[in-house]
């Protein structure tokens, strides 16, 4: 199946020649064919209070992110806000100009409509591509030798590959979306790596689910104070 792969990546603290520090973390996309770029920058988007008002904000399930055109933010082209947080929390992706992208639900495992982590992606004019993360037999798997998992985690840490540390020991979080009995979008723990399988879903879109994905992953990129 050909797709369009999103890859997030955090770069080093960089300044430019005014002084001025550069965005370091990038989503990549493998197709920069048509209207899709090769790249796109992603930053935390700081209420009034900065960094200690956005962390605290961010612990009760709250994101707010720019995706920017390149590294000296001279181009916004997406925002991600918050439209409420929580155990269910719903976030809309807007465009340059402030109109709907399209809108991501969270509903946390145990506080929405199931036992799994769900994600729903809706585009204006198309269908709801809905989500869980793992699959049910890895889960079972995983919470039957959940009393193992400390040395296996020690193991796999020294012995994993880049991208994927923590190997068998971490939870399952792979996702597909299905829209239509399609699966439109594929999210794979190894690499942590976005498929983009539908033609119809706006790259924007898709920058704006990996970024929002990995804030919600161990070590999440915007939880740096």
């Amino acid at each position: 199946m050909s797709s369009n792969v999103l890859t997030m990546y955090g770069g080093p603290r960089r300044v430019d020649g005014q002084g001025q520090v550069k965005v370091a973390d990038m989503v990549s996309f493998s197709d920069g064919s048509g209207p899709t770029p090769s790249a796109v920058y992603v930053e935390r988007e700081l209420p009034p209070g900065g960094t200690s008002a956005y962390l605290a904000a961010r612990g009760g399930g709250a994101r707010s992110f720019t995706l920017w055109a390149d590294d000296q933010r001279r181009e916004r082209v997406a925002t991600v806000v918050t439209l409420s947080a929580g155990g269910v929390a719903r976030f809309q992706v807007l465009g340059a100009h402030g109109e709907v992208i399209g809108t991501l639900m969270r509903e946390k495992a145990l506080r929405g409509r199931g036992l799994r982590t769900r994600w729903t992606v809706h585009q204006p004019g198309g269908s709801e591509a809905v989500g869980f993360k793992g699959r049910i037999v890895w889960w079972w798997m995983w919470w039957l030798l959940l009393p193992l998992m400390a040395v296996v985690l020690v193991i796999s840490v020294f012995d994993s590959v880049p991208g994927n540390e923590g190997g068998f020991a971490r939870a399952p979080r792979r996702i597909r979306w299905r829209a239509n009995g399609q699966v439109s979008l594929e999210f794979r723990s190894k690499g942590d790596k976005l498929h983009v399988h539908a033609p119809g879903v706006d790259w924007r879109l898709g920058a704006a689910l990996i970024a929002l994905l990995r804030s919600f992953n161990a070590g999440a990129w915007d939880s740096v104070k």
